[in-house]
């Protein structure tokens, strides 16, 4: 059984307390203008005659087949909903540098959203209301064989990045611990992580933010998704995230290939 992250976290409550506090937020970059927004990636309106062919990137499904194949926040229930924006606590705490070799890479590909090593297709944003969560989710668009090997690198993270560094753009140092985590056997090939970035500001105000990271190939197509955020995350909104589009994909894909 593959072992959890234990970082040094306070109960979530303290967390949301220091969240509140001026120079807590101030040190972590974590306060946002009402209007601040990052949009998701979409993709362009497609053509209404549109049928399912091979595209360049391998893939069998046309635009409103991969918009289709989105799960949604009806999908998870209660309390999620569609993104307000950007989390607070992605540039304040998952952009950031390291010198242990591939970790960076790993830093980087989660902060572009790029887990499969290019930008998404398409892709949604989902907020947790009660904890603050943000689940991110994204059809690919790659080629099978560079999917398995985006996969085959994430599969190495925990040995390569088990423990390592990082520092912020504020200068906060983090301890960074990622493991393997188990998804459900769905797919053809799949890989799941879990990170915690642990760091304590000059007032001893102490910040963990937890990730699932989950990526799975579904044929010639593929999904990856992060679900993060401050304190401990529930895994049971990835694994549901993970199972539901898996077989949606596959669903969607088997449609398409009937109107061939």
């Amino acid at each position: 059984m593959t072992a959890a992250i234990r970082p040094r976290v306070r109960p979530l409550a303290a967390l949301a307390v220091g969240l509140l506090t001026v120079t807590g937020c101030a040190a972590l970059g974590l306060e946002r203008p009402p209007t601040a927004h990052q949009p998701l990636p979409t993709i362009d309106s497609p053509s209404p005659t549109a049928k399912a062919s091979a595209r360049s990137d391998g893939s069998t499904l046309t635009d409103d087949q991969a918009r289709a194949a989105l799960i949604t926040e009806t999908d998870l229930g209660t309390p999620w909903s569609a993104t307000r924006g950007a989390a607070t606590w992605r540039d304040g705490l998952l952009k950031a540098t390291t010198t242990a070799g591939e970790c960076q890479r790993l830093l980087d590909a989660l902060y572009a959203d790029e887990l499969l090593g290019a930008p998404a297709r398409v892709a949604v944003g989902l907020d947790d209301a009660d904890t603050d969560a943000q689940l991110r989710y994204q059809i690919g668009a790659r080629r099978p064989s560079d999917v398995d090997a985006a996969l085959a690198w994430l599969r190495t993270m925990p040995a390569q990045c088990a423990e390592f560094t990082a520092t912020t753009e504020n200068g906060l140092v983090e301890d960074v611990r990622v493991v393997e985590a188990p998804l459900p056997e769905v797919g053809d090939v799949r890989q799941g992580l879990r990170l915690a970035f642990a760091t304590t500001t000059s007032d001893d105000e102490q910040f963990v933010l937890t990730m699932d990271v989950a990526a799975v190939r579904v044929g010639e197509d593929a999904f990856a998704l992060t679900n993060a955020g401050l304190g401990d995350v529930p895994n049971d909104a990835t694994q549901l995230a993970v199972q539901i589009g898996a077989l949606r994909l596959a669903d969607v894909r088997k449609q398409g290939r009937a109107l061939v």
